[in-house]
Parts: structure tokens; C-alpha cells; sequence
């Protein structure tokens, strides 16, 4: 008989729910075949080795911030709320408009959000949980009622389009949901959130800050641009990922059997099957769209929830795991009751 998560007490003083999701993906599609005539690839290649077949860009003139807000505006839209009653906007990225203003401040502006407080989070692929948590604690101790949440990035800015390693992996995004407290359901049942900055170095963007700025005679070297140790990237994913997991099923007393749906982040075909073998799930239980949008960062687990919502994966009261990581190193997990 499968366990309940109502049984479990909850820790503070108010839940947290997600009462609507939204994403956007860009109208351009980038396939494996036209990547054939860019790098030294096949499609062969790349759907064995990652589970890809096609990823989305942005245009030029389109950046983060645009796909945040159109994300956040199917996402109010599905929830049934107005601009002015936000009161809190996060934005998981590392591909902001620019180093300041915030990208939330951004999006603020577009939705006209006009009483919310804004931040940009940046931790990567696993960005957009650890703005969920924020979001989770702020709710709880009421310090804030409705909260936009945003996971977005524009990758294609920073790939290297010859490095054929990387540049096939990568596609631009944004997803949304609206937190609030609902009365009578868990919601966020709890998170788990880790770093390990020791292997900061096998996914990280070298230069384009104060330590390593961008200047004429490195430009030629792609500093400003993605860079991955693939190899142990992938060691470090199937192994933090299956950490949190476990974290955050042990701390509500189930077992993955339990759950209804996974979604992890969307990076390589290869990484989730892992997952599901080690977890003794099918991949059925998964839900997988990095075939048509590679990986989108902070976006990822926020395109795959929206997606997974309205085609009717999980029901209210369901309960869904979401598990992600991301460079830096991070990663983070979290068990929500629908």
C-alpha cells in the first residue's frame, strides 16, 4: 500500500503550492542534421550519445528576459492571477540581459509586475529549484503571499558553435510557475539544496567576469564562452542527482515507488536512464522532452513541469519528485504534493 504524504507533519507555519505553470520555447528549431553542416557531427552521433534531436534558439534580438516574461505570462494566465499581484519575482539564470540590472527587474518591467521585489538566482542548470525553495521559505514564514518563480536562459549565447562537444547539448527556454498558499494542500513537501564549488571547474564559463575579463588578445579563446569536462560532468550528475533523490524521499518516508512522476533535468538521455535503473522505476514514471529542446539550462525541470501539468501526468494531490543539477557544482530536489 502506497504511502500517503498527508501523514507526514508539516515543519512550518504555511504551505507552499504551485498554483500555476508556463513556459516558452523559441519559434527557431536548430536539428542534429543541420548541425551536420556546423561542426564535425552526425544525427547518429548525437541521439546515441545524448538523447537530442533538436534544440530551439532564440533570435538575436531576443534575450532572456523576453522568454522569462512570456513564460511568466502563460504561467499568471494559468493560474488566474494579475501582474500587480506578484509580490516577489525570482529568476534562476546565467545568461542575464546584462550583470546588473537583475533579469527579474527585467521582467518586471514587460509584465508589469509593479509590486514585486526582484532577484536573479544563479546556479546554473539547478537554478530553478533553488528559487523554489526561496520561494517555499518566504511563503511560509508569510513573508511574501504570490511569488513568480522563472528558470530561463539563452545558451546559444554562450556556446561555442565550433566545439562540437558542447554546442549539440545546448537550446534556449523559459519556464514559470505561480507559488502560493493554498489551504488544504502540502504543496512543497520539503527540498534538499547542495553544492560542491571543488568541482566548480568541469561545467563553468571561464572568463567574462572581474577575474578573467573579456579583452582583445583573449577573445579568440572563447573564455566568455561554455566549457565541459563531459565525461566526469556526467559521473557527477547520476551521482548528485540519486543523492538528492534519496535526501528528499528519506525525509518524507517514501519511496520512489510512491511517486507519480519524475522530472529530472533535461540534459542527456543517458543520465536519466541511469537515474531510473538506480531508482527501479521505468522510464515511463519519467518525463523526458530534451529530444525536441536539449538541455535549457535553469529552464529545463521548468519546461518539463509545465509540459508534464497540462498534459495531465499527475493530478492534485499527486506527488512528484522534481531532481535537477547544474554547474557550480549544483544540485537539488524537491517532493511537492500537487
Amino acid at each position: 500500500m502506497k504511502k500517503s504524504l498527508r501523514d507526514i507533519p508539516p515543519k512550518l507555519s504555511r504551505s507552499a503550492s504551485i498554483i500555476g505553470t508556463g513556459s516558452y520555447v523559441p519559434d527557431r528549431v536548430l536539428t542534429n542534421a543541420e548541425l551536420e553542416s556546423m561542426v564535425e557531427t552526425s544525427d547518429q552521433w548525437i541521439v546515441e550519445r545524448t538523447g537530442i534531436r533538436e534544440r530551439r534558439l532564440a533570435a538575436d534580438t531576443e534575450f532572456t528576459s523576453h522568454m522569462a516574461a512570456k513564460a511568466a505570462q502563460a504561467a499568471m494566465e494559468n493560474a488566474g492571477i494579475k501582474p500587480e499581484e506578484i509580490d516577489l519575482i525570482l529568476v534562476g539564470t546565467v545568461t542575464p540581459d546584462n550583470f546588473f540590472p537583475s533579469t527579474a527587474c527585467h521582467v518586471q518591467r514587460l509584465i508589469g509586475a509593479k509590486n514585486a521585489a526582484c532577484m536573479d538566482v544563479s546556479a546554473a542548470c539547478s537554478g530553478f529549484l533553488y528559487c523554489l525553495e526561496i520561494a517555499h521559505q518566504f511563503i511560509a514564514t508569510g513573508t511574501n503571499e504570490t511569488i513568480l518563480v522563472i528558470g530561463a536562459d539563452k545558451l546559444s549565447s554562450i556556446v561555442n558553435w565550433t566545439d562540437r562537444n558542447t554546442c549539440v547539448l545546448f537550446g534556449d527556454g523559459a519556464g514559470a510557475a505561480i507559488l502560493r498558499h493554498r489551504p488544504g494542500s502540502r504543496g512543497i513537501v520539503t527540498t534538499y539544496m547542495a553544492s560542491d564549488g571543488n568541482l566548480s571547474d568541469i561545467l563553468h564559463m571561464p572568463g567574462g567576469g572581474c577575474a578573467c575579463p573579456t579583452t582583445a588578445e583573449n577573445i579568440e579563446q572563447n573564455l566568455n564562452t561554455l566549457h565541459m569536462n563531459g565525461r566526469e560532468t556526467y559521473k557527477q550528475a547520476v551521482t548528485s542527482m540519486m543523492r538528492a533523490a534519496g535526501v528528499v524521499l528519506e525525509r518524507c518516508g517514501i519511496t520512489a515507488d510512491d511517486i507519480t512522476c519524475v522530472i529530472p533535468h533535461q540534459a542527456n538521455l543517458r543520465i536519466i536512464e541511469a537515474m531510473a535503473d538506480r531508482m527501479g522505476l521505468g522510464l515511463d514514471r519519467f518525463h523526458i522532452n530534451l529530444d525536441k529542446y536539449g538541455n535549457t539550462s535553469a529552464a529545463a525541470v521548468a519546461i518539463a513541469l509545465d509540459e508534464a501539468a497540462r498534459s495531465g501526468r499527475f493530478q492534485i494531490g499527486d506527488p512528484i519528485l522534481l531532481v535537477v543539477f547544474g554547474g557550480g557544482l549544483t544540485y537539488a530536489s524537491a517532493v511537492i504534493e500537487w
